[in-house]
């Protein structure tokens, strides 16, 4: 068993890395650059060779090259100690026209040009753009700038080795006092003086790296970040993990003791606090509630993440259609050609002809109708307006528990073992609970563990009719905007559930059939 799991789990890592390599290449290779700037509405503003330079730090934040403009260069160079400052100072100016070039000028663009031209760069030089013969017009100032095209097989090794990362004392650069971790059993985040464990860390980026508190799961950490990728249009600056998984709705005040020992009605959460330089003294209301620097912090919020969201709807779902689809499958199987086995048929057939979007509709319209909420609001308690979107998230998933079982269980009532049962004396319910369904229930649980992690991912088309805020358009949304990272990130993501399903499902199947084993025996 160790042996089959770690060998399928080496083939799913690389089933996970190809999925990623070829989601990369369809986006880096096959669509066109500049559709990342389809909903950029600063975009449209740049004019002349403001757009360019624009155009490139963007495509370097996106990914897709590196780009070094000749004043960073220059500043490379400072930091390196080739040249002074006073030099730096002198060289960085460029003429409106390159001809008109001081001499120190020629001398480091030069430099500059074929040091990134040995290495492959292309280097651009645009000079100034003119309104008249004495103004320069709006973002015509004269550019240089290096940029080469990152190799995909970089592309790749940067995205999975910054997949995970692992907080440390030493990832502040500042130079602080008392860097290292302290281990207390009373959290100075509640003034109650309560028995809360928690490790505190300073150099480290998170304040708390573990704690405790009375939210589920309890305990807490922030020592391992998981790095999906920075989305740049669906959630500006946040990373696709941390917009999956934080906190919607309205802000939720409460009584807050900060740091320094000022208390306030608040809804920062104190736990997440992360280093920012220089932060503490940039303004007056960070100054009055902390000690140090770790002011960045998050805030509460009365509502679930869109994956909480996504998982609560869709387990519910998961649950009422095995409730329901497999009791009514064996229902059928057993009454094969009579009315219960002609109404599941015809239920079967509606939910296979019928466009999803079709009858999401159609029961939309009927729980209207009949008093449902049709649209979900985070800041109601209303339960109901769960109803809805878990029936129609069921509808499927039972019309295919039902048809499969039912198909299996013909299968296994026309076998052979079957007839020496009956030959036997064994009753028909005999037959039926110890060997038909016995046999026909092992294809349908290897789906539980898939239908159950999948809940995470959310449904599409459900969640955009019914305006769920989980987790289930955040894939279209990133593809409609083309935000590569969140594309990539929640493939990924995908992949990973689907390996651990399969897995999870073979490993269901060995404990439901002991005839199935996953060990090899030497013959």
């Amino acid at each position: 068993m160790t042996k089959y799991l770690l060998k399928r789990l080496l083939h799913g890592l690389l089933s996970v890395i190809a999925v990623v390599i070829i989601v990369m290449v369809m986006i880096y290779t096959m669509l066109p650059r500049d559709k990342v700037f389809a909903s950029d509405p600063l975009f449209a503003k740049q004019m002349n060779n403001a757009r360019e330079t624009y155009t490139h730090q963007k495509w370097e934040e996106y990914g897709y090259l590196d780009y070094v403009p000749y004043a960073d260069y220059l500043a490379q160079l400072v930091k390196d100690g080739e040249i002074d400052e006073e030099t730096r100072e002198a060289a960085v100016s460029i003429a409106r026209k390159e001809e008109n070039d001081s001499e120190i000028v020629q001398e480091y663009v030069k430099k500059f040009t074929e040091y990134y031209q040995s290495k492959g760069y292309t280097v651009v030089r645009k000079d100034a753009v003119m309104s008249t013969p004495k103004k320069v017009a709006s973002g015509g100032q004269q550019i240089l700038f290096a940029h080469k095209d990152i190799p995909l097989i970089e592309r790749v090794w940067k995205y999975f080795s910054g997949l995970i990362a692992v907080d440390n004392i030493h990832n502040v650069k500042d130079e602080i006092e008392d860097r290292g971790l302290t281990f207390t059993l009373h959290d100075p985040a509640y003034s109650d003086g309560r028995f809360s464990p928690a490790i505190i860390g300073n150099g480290t980026t998170h304040r708390y790296l573990l704690y405790t508190d009375g939210t589920f799961p309890f305990i807490h950490q922030n020592l391992i970040t998981i790095r999906l990728g920075t989305s740049y249009n669906v959630n500006s600056g946040v990373d696709v993990f941390k917009t999956m998984t934080s906190s919607q709705g309205a802000y939720v005040q409460s009584e807050i003791t900060f740091p320094t020992g000022l208390t306030e009605m608040s809804a920062d959460n104190l736990h997440s606090a992360t280093y920012v330089s220089g932060s503490r003294l940039a303004n007056k209301i960070n100054e009055d509630r902390f000690d140090t620097d770790y002011t960045n912090v998050e805030l509460y919020r009365n509502g679930m993440s869109k994956m909480g969201y996504s998982f609560v709807i869709g387990i519910i779902s998961v649950i009422m259609s095995y409730l329901l689809g497999v009791p009514l499958g064996i229902l059928m199987a057993r009454r094969k050609d009579k009315l219960i086995d002609k109404l599941g048929t015809f239920y079967i057939v509606f939910i296979i002809a019928v466009p999803s979007l079709a009858y999401i509709f159609l029961f939309k319209a009927i729980g209207g109708a009949a008093g449902f909420p049709t649209t979900f609001d985070m800041e109601s308690s209303n339960v109901l307006m769960y109803v809805l979107p878990i029936v129609s998230l069921a509808l499927p998933s039972i019309a295919n528990l039902m048809k499969w079982l039912r198909r299996y269980m013909i299968d296994q009532m026309n076998s052979d073992y079957v007839k020496f049962a009956r030959s036997g004396g064994l009753t028909e319910g005999e037959i039926f609970s110890k060997h038909i369904l016995k046999n026909a229930i092992i294809p349908i649980v290897h789906g539980i563990p898939g239908s159950v992690l999948f809940a995470l991912t959310g449904a599409i088309i459900t969640e955009r009719v019914y305006v769920v805020p989980g987790a289930g358009n955040l894939l279209t949304e990133a593809i409609n905007k083309y935000d590569n990272s969140v594309i990539v990130g929640v493939t990924l993501f995908y992949a990973i559930l689907s390996v651990v399903s399969i897995i999870l499902g073979d490993l269901f199947m060995s404990l439901v059939d002991p005839r199935i084993s996953f060990t090899t025996k030497n013959r």
